[in-house]
């Protein structure tokens, strides 16, 4: 009698648990299909849905937002700072395309002019560009990945920052636990030995931050004195330099920004750094240098789940909505939501050339299934899907008319959207925009185009996976 008692209390205290988290979930969740996701699992299975609610429901990263807040008088009075020195390198309204004069208003920063940037592409030029960056250093390096792995590749750059540091070089060092848990304590004890100040981003640091399991600081970032950035798509392990034999070939981006914009990505670094040492502000340069050459404009956009807006949600159906002649989009992970769905739709209407490539061979068995299901979407059956099959394709790059390019590490799905740190350059300059479509253009030539027919061929049992797998997007 007694057991049976503690049973009903515990099913009890379950499904009330259950009734109060779906208040919570209609309450705070950013997105109806969430919203919607979790009150059903919710009520239907308390037992499995409560504990994955509180550590995976949450789409807002309150932990971070209080810290700024707390601590803003510094962070502002810094950024004011910052952007009264960028001022004489404000972009003219006039010389931005008008549509993308709002982007500018949802990051609060301003498109920067005399940049020079450079295309990377796969992984050997990328880590010989950031290699190079690093050996030039004179005062300062802010280092930030999401992954960085003890193999080869890392303890190669491990090294190169080894050797700065000796030189008197101050040196920032930035992960996620989770991205990085396996990264090894001598790894890290080496870095520090030589005076470099290394911090895990730590989402869960902090009281009623403890289940914050969901959110990643996904940005790859490298600044060198204030004057070069480095973001993009690879993180720092040899699997990125095609050296995995299970998934072979690795396809991705990233660029190189020499100019005002440098400043831009080091506004982003500051702020994740304030948050993870609980309160320090690196010491840094903050005067812009302006490339002798370049002539790019760029808007720097940092998003994640401390903002006010969905700046990453925002920003790709923006873009979307943009495009009059094409909208070209490479990702890994293809699951769009209903907003960004319905602007694609839009787009082919308008006879937008609407093209995305996905990897043949994806990582995660979801998403994968889940991409499925968009061949069969009515008011996309103009648009075309092509499956990367030269190893896997990881980049996260957009083309847009011959006007405009992204590079970043923001994926085309809801952990993108609402779940990571990310951050993504526009590049408006007509020769980087034409070197981007070269470079969409010879991918394509290694993909395999998919289409509705291709759904069409397939099981029942299949489109019913796709379809269920789909479902579950708002919570993948």
């Amino acid at each position: 009698m007694e057991s049976f008692t503690v049973w009903t209390i515990v099913i009890a205290a379950f499904y009330v648990s259950g009734l109060l988290s779906v208040v919570n979930a209609v309450m705070t969740t950013r997105t109806s299909q969430g919203a919607i996701a979790w009150v059903v699992s919710l009520i239907t299975f308390p037992f499995i849905a409560v504990p994955a609610y509180w550590v995976f429901g949450n789409s807002r990263f309150n932990g971070y937002v209080k810290a700024r807040n707390s601590n803003n008088e510094t962070v502002e009075k810094k950024l004011a700072e910052t952007l009264k020195d960028l001022k004489p390198y404000h972009v003219e309204k006039s010389k931005i395309v008008p549509e993308s004069a709002a982007l500018s208003k949802l990051v609060d920063l301003p498109f920067l002019s005399h940049n020079a940037v450079e295309l990377l592409i796969d992984g050997e030029a990328v880590f010989e560009s950031i290699l190079e960056g690093l050996n030039a250093a004179n005062n300062y390096i802010l280092f930030q990945f999401y992954i960085v792995h003890d193999d080869e590749i890392g303890r190669k750059i491990k090294a190169a920052l080894i050797a700065k540091a000796k030189e008197g070089v101050k040196i920032h060092f930035l992960y996620d636990e989770i991205g990085s848990h396996d990264l090894s304590d001598a790894y890290k004890t080496d870095l520090q030995k030589v005076g470099i100040e290394i911090y895990s981003f730590h989402t869960q640091k902090g009281k009623g931050n403890r289940f914050q399991l969901n959110f990643r600081n996904h940005r790859k970032v490298v600044v060198v004195d204030g004057k070069c950035a480095w973001i993009g798509g690879l993180n720092v392990g040899d699997e990125y330099l095609g050296k995995d034999i299970k998934v072979g070939n690795w396809r991705d981006t990233h660029m190189k920004i020499t100019g005002p914009a440098a400043i831009a990505v080091q506004v982003s670094f500051v702020e994740d750094w304030h948050w993870a040492t609980g309160g320090s502000i690196p010491e840094t340069g903050w005067t812009p240098t302006p490339s002798k050459t370049g002539k790019a404009n760029i808007l720097i956009v940092p998003s994640g789940p401390s903002d006010e807006l969905e700046t990453a949600s925002l920003m790709f159906l923006h873009i979307i909505n943009s495009a009059k002649e094409r909208i070209w989009i490479a990702t890994p992970y293809f699951v769009p939501d209903n907003a960004v769905l319905y602007a694609l739709q839009l787009a082919v209407l308008r006879g937008v050339d609407v093209r995305v490539i996905v990897p043949d061979k994806s990582d995660n068995l979801l998403v994968n299934l889940s991409f499925y299901s968009y061949l069969e979407e009515p008011n996309l059956k103009g648009a075309r899907f092509y499956r990367y099959t030269d190893g896997f394709l990881h980049e996260k790059v957009i083309l847009i008319d011959a006007v405009a390019s992204s590079v970043g590490t923001a994926n085309f799905d809801n952990r993108s959207f609402r779940l990571n740190f990310e951050i993504t350059g526009l590049v408006l300059e007509p020769t980087f925009v034409e070197e981007v479509e070269k470079m969409f253009l010879n991918d394509f030539a290694r993909a395999n185009k998919i289409g509705k027919a291709d759904m069409d061929k397939k099981p029942y049992w299949f489109k019913l996976l796709a379809r269920l797998a789909r479902l579950t997007s708002p919570v993948q």
